[in-house]
């Protein structure tokens, strides 16, 4: 594809709960145009209260693409959501130059504006090993295995995450390569400009809007969700947060107030990778929260004239 100075797309960025949804919806009615979800979390029907889908309000106040469009039981991953979005906003530029993207998943962010890394193929048996010894043994088990066969990987892909080290163990196991051996290959240049907006707050008012949300998610029935998806807790799409602490409840293991305690605390650890993952990339300009939508906007206006 030959890139157009024509093009833009603007990409908010930035931890879970920071207020990314509510700003892409005022940017979308100002530009009139259109938002993409680039929350992996998002795409399935399935999965509503505990990934904090845009209400029903906020749906309306623009159009959205990517949000809540999959069964869990699909088999969907970046590499199909690079495809998928690429094919969207292209047809999108169709009718206007300004696009809007949202999601703190910053794997998907880098697919759709960098382009992904290519890898070999696997045989499948080498991740349902992965997946029983993550069963067996805990995800630490699987994170050491890491360290030892691809230290740099270890060092920077979400740890925590039991698919992306599983995803990591099995290219090195099934090329005898380490999995950062693929990685940062050049890649096809977009036909757009990438904005890219951070949104960011100080860490103890970010925890605070992490646990309030976790509350609300309860008192909006988040048990009852995930007690419906009980039987498909094997899954990928609900190897998530929110979700395996509400499992681990519903099995016995832990009682529902620690439960709730480890989502926040879970969800605050993933906030703070986010950002880890966000603030590597010179190229995004952060505001704080509450800065007037006036000055975000100004900023943007000054990259895309």
């Amino acid at each position: 594809m030959k890139k157009s100075s024509k093009n833009y797309l603007i990409s908010i960025v930035g931890a879970t709960a920071i207020g990314k949804t509510a700003l892409s919806i005022k940017l979308a009615r100002h530009f009139k145009t259109e938002i993409l979800s680039s929350d992996s979390r998002q795409f399935y029907k399935e999965m509503s209260i505990g990934t904090a889908v845009p209400n029903t309000d906020e749906l309306a106040a623009a159009k959205h693409h990517f949000i809540q469009n999959l069964s869990i039981s699909e088999d969907y991953n970046v590499g199909s959501f690079e495809r998928d979005a690429l094919k969207k906003i292209n047809a999108l530029f169709e009718n206007q130059n300004v696009v809007i993207m949202v999601g703190g998943s910053g794997l998907y962010v880098d697919a759709v504006i960098n382009g992904l890394d290519y890898f070999p193929d696997v045989d499948k048996k080498v991740r349902e090993k992965l997946n029983k010894q993550l069963e067996e043994f805990g995800l630490e088990n699987l994170q050491e295995q890491l360290k030892k066969l691809d230290y740099i990987s270890y060092n920077t892909i979400e740890i925590d995450n039991p698919h992306r080290v599983i995803r990591a163990l099995e290219i090195c196991i099934g090329t005898e390569q380490p999995y950062s051996y693929f990685k940062n290959k050049p890649k096809e240049p977009r036909n757009f400009t990438p904005v890219k907006i951070g949104l960011t707050a100080d860490r103890e008012i970010m925890y605070n809007r992490i646990n309030q949300r976790v509350d609300i998610m309860m008192e909006n029935g988040l048990l009852d969700e995930v007690k419906s998806l009980y039987p498909f807790k094997h899954l990928n799409a609900l190897q998530t947060v929110g979700y395996r602490e509400l499992f681990e409840y519903l099995d016995g293991n832990i009682t529902l107030e620690f439960a709730i305690s480890e989502i926040k605390k879970n969800t605050r650890r993933f906030a703070k990778r986010q950002g880890t993952w966000f603030r590597k990339d010179t190229k995004i300009q952060w505001f704080d929260y509450q800065d007037d939508f006036e000055k975000i906007v100004t900023y943007i206006n000054t990259q895309i004239q």
